[in-house]
């Protein structure tokens, strides 16, 4: 097989840099383009100019412009989304409303739905909190290739005296994160379509070969998971898919990642990376802080290919070791020499999963920021060490000095380990994870609640109006007292409970207008806890998060949110929920300190929620709800480790609640995942009701909770609130339908798949009109047959 030379010219890269701008410039164009004030091609501008400042950005921290080091990671969505508009791949349901072509405004209406179509389904990415969208594979799905935006992006950028490499999710991974479309043959697999989805690759290799591009980069993280890891065991697939994509004539190099773990057999880490460097990839690439370092006896011969080793974190936010990583990177060299080939410096995955930078956070704690590596940060770490590979220790001298005295002072810090905090931990007992049985909660909760069959509710949240958004500012600014920023919120929540009873819904919710974010909020107001002020993370599409940072031992010092939801109470005759976010999300959704396991954080967080359960009791709330919509999200990628994560993170969620009354109900929410694998573990949360969402993939969730035989309440959610489309009470009524196939008028409730924070009022009084009169139309029914 002829091919072109391996070796890149570069020994430091990035897998991917975060794409939203440093102001999340993206995401305002995207939602002005979305309102109808920017058009098509003024949101092409604003995103190259965003991107033009990244690569300017990444040029200037030290990455080679001219050599492949510039990782071309565009997306305007959502990087799956990107490769399914690349393979042209419509799917059959959107025919009538796509054409052959996936362009911008086509891709939009797969992310967003329409008023016929509900968009693609949204799910975790691997185990972070960035949500994908889920591509629909058929026998009969078309499979074009599209260069046009990759190509016109290469070369804009080319002329700018960047050097990007192009970037795609890999054709394994691609058909590995796809679902069967609907009306698909029972048992079809999407995999069954890998031989045409490679040839649509192929074609789009040629065309950017000719375009003048040099280096591609295929991401494969699919091969580090437990069926991925499967389909690599014996080589002939990988081998066969990069031996075509290698051997297209004129195309570029390839450079084929693997972040998330181990890819293939971790018995043998390396030998992935050798298969694909055989099969004729130039670069290649492991995850060496998930992962294992590869290995020369798996490597196996690398044919001059080079090795990335990932061994800066890009999922975490704390500085790199970095005289324990150049040794790493010494022994691993001696591996890869010997192996024959290369080896450059990178980070473990896309840098999309941690903010910009720490410069820009002026309000941390004054002890924090020099422990602390966001992505420019991590970058600069990658080519420190690059260049201590390179050139020796004494190059980076003051590097590691720096590093070392950072690591002892945050060993040294006060908050770092707090004695009180510890002692409560050592003191549990397992009668502190137990409630009263099932049944006999179920009958005193009746009793106290009086609710009807099929309850309705929401999950929590109410739109965040520019009003509400507005107060907060001018809370924090100073512009608004204390007492005046307090009478807008009581203001605020009386007028949302006054909505929902107006409504007609069941169980309230104080709407949450106090609260910026979720687990934000919770950090405001932990000790050993730390909110950033612009430290943003993408979630999806234009959504973003900024993770609070859990630096030390946690603990609660005061209740607080008990004012809010005691004063909620008073407004209403009607049973109000207090709103708690759960254990494992609040983990999920920080950079949590490296020092010591997740599940020992968890058990901290978990008290000090306990302390605010009890606090709620005693001021009169009878439902409480501790959400856990990540629960599924660190779900690790291998079996094998599997158990002792739900162990712990299930143990969390009782600390938490199992103080809870008899006549209490515990309610919990979860969201954005495959929740079939852990059923059992949702189960044995013991909530006394779990609202899930399950309106995108139209109930598919209640067939796992029936087969398992879950007997205690369920909400499945009627409503998808991530689109911005009104559904229908017809299409409700519908999905009950489907629901009540399988669980029982007692079991049921009526919600939405999740919070309200993110829509308008108009679509959420009109969706939240439908749900309340198909819950009526189904208790009519059901009462009519007894």
């Amino acid at each position: 097989m002829t091919q072109q030379p391996l070796n890149p010219d570069f020994d430091a890269t990035v897998l991917g840099y975060p794409r939203i701008g440093a102001d999340r410039e993206l995401k305002k164009a995207l939602e002005a383009h979305w309102a109808g004030k920017i058009s098509l091609d003024e949101l092409h501008a604003a995103a190259g100019q965003v991107q033009l400042a990244d690569l300017t950005r990444l040029a200037g921290l030290g990455l080679d412009a001219a050599g492949g080091a510039l990782p071309g990671d565009v997306a305007y969505y959502d990087q799956v989304l990107e490769t399914t508009a690349a393979l042209s791949a419509v799917p059959s349901r959107f025919s009538g409303v796509i054409g052959e072509r996936i362009g911008t405004a086509e891709a939009f209406v797969l992310a967003r739905g329409d008023e016929a179509n509900a968009p693609l389904e949204l799910t975790k990415w691997f185990d972070t909190n960035y949500h994908y969208l889920v591509p629909e594979i058929g026998p009969g799905t078309a499979f074009v290739a599209d260069p046009e935006r990759l190509v016109a992006n290469h070369a804009a950028h080319a002329a700018a005296g960047f050097e990007l490499r192009p970037t795609l999710v890999g054709p394994l991974t691609y058909l590995l994160l796809a679902k069967a479309e609907d009306g698909a043959p029972e048992g079809f697999s999407p995999l069954e379509r890998l031989d045409d989805a490679v040839a649509a690759y192929a074609s789009l290799l040629a065309a950017l070969g000719a375009a003048g591009v040099k280096l591609v980069q295929l991401d494969e993280p699919g091969l580090v998971t437990e069926e991925g890891a499967k389909l690599a065991a014996d080589g002939s697939t990988v081998t066969r898919v990069y031996s075509a994509l290698a051997a297209v004539q004129s195309a570029p190099r390839l450079f084929v990642t693997s972040g998330y773990g181990t890819a293939g057999d971790p018995a043998r880490p390396g030998h992935v990376q050798g298969e694909l460097a055989r099969a004729g990839v130039a670069v290649v690439h492991a995850d060496l802080v998930r992962g294992a370092a590869p290995a020369a006896a798996h490597l196996g011969e690398l044919n001059g290919a080079t090795l990335v080793a990932g061994v800066v974190n890009s999922r975490n936010i704390w500085r790199n070791r970095l005289g324990e990583s150049l040794a790493a990177l010494r022994t691993l060299q001696a591996e890869v020499t010997e192996a024959g080939g290369a080896l450059a410096v990178g980070t473990a995955t896309s840098l999309q999963h941690v903010p910009h930078t720490v410069a820009a956070e002026t309000a941390l704690p004054e002890h924090l920021p020099a422990w602390l590596a966001f992505a420019d940060e991590k970058v600069a770490e990658v080519v420190t060490l690059a260049k201590g590979l390179r050139e020796g220790d004494a190059a980076i001298a003051a590097e590691l000095a720096a590093d070392a005295e950072a690591h002892a002072a945050r060993a040294a810090f006060a908050g770092t380990s707090v004695a009180a905090v510890r002692e409560r931990l050592a003191a549990l007992t397992p009668e502190d994870l137990e409630r009263a049985d099932a049944e006999e909660r179920r009958a005193a909760q009746a009793a106290a609640l009086g609710l009807p069959p099929l309850p309705t509710t929401t999950i929590g949240s109410f739109p965040q109006t520019a009003e509400v958004r507005k107060a907060r500012a001018g809370a924090r600014s100073g512009a608004l007292s204390e007492a005046e920023y307090e009478a807008f919120l009581k203001a605020e929540i009386e007028r949302v409970v006054r909505f929902q009873e107006e409504l007609g819904l069941d169980v309230l919710v104080h709407g949450e207008a106090e609260r910026n974010d979720m687990v934000q909020y919770f950090a405001e107001n932990f000790d050993g806890y730390a909110p950033t002020t612009r430290g943003w993370v993408q979630s999806y599409g234009s959504r973003s998060t900024r993770p609070a940072i859990l630096w030390g031992d946690v603990s609660r010092p005061r209740a607080f949110t008990v004012p809010w939801i005691s004063y909620a109470a008073s407004l209403t005759e009607k049973p109000l929920k207090g709103m708690l976010t759960g254990p494992v999300t609040i983990l999920a959704w920080s950079f949590v300190r490296d020092d010591q396991p997740l599940e020992v954080s968890a058990q901290q967080v978990a008290l000090a929620l306990r302390d605010e359960i009890e606090d709620l009791q005693a001021a009169g709330i009878g439902i409480i709800q501790v959400d856990e919509p990540a629960l599924r999200e660190l779900l690790p990628l291998r079996a094998e480790a599997q158990p002792d994560y739900l162990r712990w993170s299930v143990d969390s969620f009782r600390l938490a609640t199992a103080g809870a009354d008899t006549a209490t109900q515990i309610h919990t929410h979860l969201c954005y995942s495959e929740f079939g694998e852990v059923v059992g573990a949702i189960d044995a949360l013991d909530a006394d009701v779990t609202s899930i969402e399950a309106a995108r993939s139209r109930m598919e969730v209640t067939g796992d909770l029936a087969e398992f035989g879950f007997s205690r309440g369920i909400g499945p959610g009627v409503y998808d609130i991530h689109s911005p489309r009104v559904p229908s009470t017809e299409e409700i009524d519908e999905l009950l339908a489907e629901a009540l196939k399988r669980l029982t008028p007692e079991q049921l409730w009526v919600n939405p798949d999740c919070g309200l924070k993110t829509r308008a009022y108009p679509e959420t009084e009109a969706s939240l009109r439908h749900l309340v009169e198909a819950a009526a139309k189904a208790r009519a029914a059901i009462a009519a047959s007894v």
